[in-house]
């Protein structure tokens, strides 16, 4: 059973930093990706980033120059370095992670900005 696990969410004050974590385990069959998405206030879940074996990486646009993707293969690990943090970037951050045919959702983890 594929399991993810999220850390490093917490409180920030405006403009500061956070870097998320995301360890998956049960894995069977290999992992093609791995991914951030974000639900913040007043919006449905939406894309953060992706990063797939081969470190290609894909952005939201809005957030590309703030945050930066990365992954331990081996340790089947995804982090996001989150910089410059707004309250428009507080809400619960959720890992995914897709292996085959198959994609996974981690439980979230919340991220709270204070100004």
């Amino acid at each position: 059973q594929v399991q993810l696990v999220e850390s490093g969410g917490g409180w920030v004050q405006a403009g500061g930093s956070l870097k998320l974590s995301c360890e998956a385990s049960g894995v069977m069959y290999g992992v093609n990706s791995m991914g951030w998405h974000r639900e913040v206030a007043g919006k449905k879940r939406e894309f953060v980033a992706a990063i797939d074996t081969g470190d290609a990486t894909r952005y939201d646009p809005h957030l590309k120059d703030r945050f930066t993707i990365s992954m331990d293969v081996d340790k089947k690990t995804v982090y996001l370095q989150m910089n410059g943090l707004s309250s428009e970037d507080a809400g619960t951050y959720y890992c995914i992670l897709f292996s085959g045919f198959d994609s996974y959702w981690g439980p979230g983890t919340q991220v709270t900005v204070s100004s």
